[in-house]
């Protein structure tokens, strides 16, 4: 597969139009990052205020990956991504002409739904990719498009800049720069989705693409697993709630807003789960008994959403938290800190496309998710023990980057191992399976940094302005949280995890051999 890779023909050429398209959804989703500060100056924004845009950019992506993939079961991947790439459009326009907060705010939660275009593309790729070379496959789709993120912290500033150089253009009154540069993101995403439309299929041809019967929730195929599907998900309502308080507490919310932002949540759970039952209304009432051959053990997807959450969740949270981290151990320049720190989101590049190929490779997927698991919890452990006067001068910084790179290794081969398995444990509902353990990497992110956000209070600081004691023992402890976390979730890979049927065969289960184009 390696040596095909660039060759851009057949399944290749379908794997490249799809990472590609995913890396648009990462530059899209995080066009405000790199010119955070300048909007926050041009609209005389607070702290708090700024913080609370950075929360609405993940709100609503929880609920919306999980709804993603029932249209992406019911719909294909096809006009599923070409209609999200569209989309981003329109709430990058509205951001880059905002006036007030209030429309910031609306804006930055209409473009959190751009986050779940990731799994989009886990289907369109595993409908291309046989078992033995999916999990490289998803890793190369994951791992590259990924680099979005990084993409727009190097490029956006840059871009932003060149505008306000050359006078930009100007649109109702308003002189475009960073402006300009968040709206062209959603210009090229709108445009690129309608190249994508016209230039890829949801199989290979001679395949047909499976679909749930039902599509309003997640079909189990046994009663113990449709409790198992309902407890799973209590996480979503849950962390929903705690973006509610977060919002409050920022006093985004008041009192009132507040009351509504829980009844809310309240009707999407009653929602999301309505939907299970009606999907699973023939298993409940006895109608309907599914052949042993058409079974799939639920508990293999809830193994899943764990190892997300401490894979994917601990990269989100610690990407977020890593400047401060190395800027307050070392003494170091915003600046330098900052690019430090980006070697943890580089790695990507091969990190995650590697865990896919150890997964193909060393002949038990079940093993290599424990084995990368474990491993990101001895790397977090580790990386607690980087404490200011530890590690001193330039070799010492030295060390703690190639400390945290390697702590990065696991952490994004263990997304793409995940993501090896997530198409192989039902395939007609892998859609509805890659939105629930996307979604669950949200659930992680959201718990982690509300983990952090506390731990200077919990060891009695002032989180406004805590001590750097207070600071550097919070960083550690929140290593020690993520590393404890993911021993946990490892352990549980290696007892409880099972190793997929067909693993490593030539064709998905229930297909028969066919041509790939």
């Amino acid at each position: 597969m390696l040596g095909e890779l660039w060759s851009f023909q057949g399944r290749y050429r379908t794997l490249h139009l799809t990472w590609f398209a995913f890396f648009l959804t990462f530059v899209v989703w995080f066009n405000l990052a790199p010119l955070a500060t300048t909007v926050q100056a041009d609209f005389g924004l607070s702290v708090p205020q700024i913080r609370t845009l950075a929360i609405c950019n993940v709100a609503l992506t929880v609920p919306a990956r999980i709804l993603i993939g029932m249209l992406l079961d019911k719909f294909g991947p096809r006009i599923t991504y070409s209609t999200l790439l569209v989309y981003a459009a329109f709430p990058c326009l509205l951001f880059a002409t905002a006036q007030d907060f209030n429309q910031l705010v609306i804006a930055r939660l209409l473009l959190s739904i751009v986050g779940a275009g990731f799994v989009i593309g886990i289907r369109m790729v595993a409908e291309w990719f046989p078992p033995k070379e999916i999990g490289l496959a998803e890793g190369i789709y994951g791992g590259w498009g990924n680099f979005g993120s990084a993409f727009s912290a190097l490029t956006l500033v840059i871009v932003a800049g060149w505008l306000s150089f050359s006078g930009g253009a100007d649109l109702g009154g308003v002189v475009l720069n960073w402006r300009g540069a968040i709206a062209l993101t959603g210009i090229i995403a709108a445009v690129y989705g309608v190249i994508y439309f016209f230039n890829v299929s949801d199989t290979p041809p001679g395949k047909t693409y499976q679909k749930p019967a039902k599509t309003a929730g997640l079909e189990v195929t046994s009663m113990r697993d449709f409790w198992g599907l309902l407890g799973m998900n209590v996480p979503f309502a849950a962390i929903l709630v705690v973006l509610a308080w977060r919002l409050q507490k920022v006093n985004f919310l008041d009192a009132g807003g507040y009351t509504l932002a829980l009844l809310l949540v309240l009707a999407w759970f009653i929602f999301q789960t309505w939907g299970i039952i009606r999907t699973n209304s023939d298993l409940i009432s006895g109608a309907k008994t599914y052949p042993k051959e058409d079974r799939y053990d639920f508990k293999q997807v809830a193994v899943l959403e764990l190892t997300y959450i401490v894979n994917f969740g601990s990269e989100l949270a610690v990407v977020s938290m890593l400047p401060t981290f190395f800027e307050t151990t070392f003494s170091l320049p915003k600046a330098t800190a900052g690019i430090l720190a980006s070697a943890f989101a580089f790695v990507n590049l091969v990190a995650r496309p590697g865990g896919g190929l150890l997964s193909d490779r060393l002949g038990s997927r079940k093993n290599t998710m424990g084995f990368l698991t474990m491993g990101l919890g001895i790397g977090y452990l580790v990386m607690s023990l980087i404490k200011p006067g530890t590690f001193t001068g330039g070799v010492g910084i030295a060390v703690a980057v190639v400390l945290t790179m390697a702590c990065s290794f696991f952490v994004q081969a263990g997304e793409g191992a995940t993501f090896a398995m997530v198409p192989l444990v039902k395939r007609r509902v892998t859609g509805q399976i890659a939105g629930m353990v996307g979604a669950y990497g949200n659930v992680g992110a959201v718990a982690y940094l509300t983990i952090y956000s506390l731990l200077p209070v919990w060891m009695g600081g002032d989180t406004k302005d805590p001590s750097p004691a207070i600071v550097a023992a919070s960083n550690s402890a929140f290593f020690q949280v993520l590393g404890i976390a993911g021993l946990i979730v490892g352990f549980l890979c290696y007892f409880f995890l099972r190793e997929p049927k067909g693993s490593f065969a030539e064709e998905h289960e229930g297909e028969t051999a066919v041509a790939q184009a």
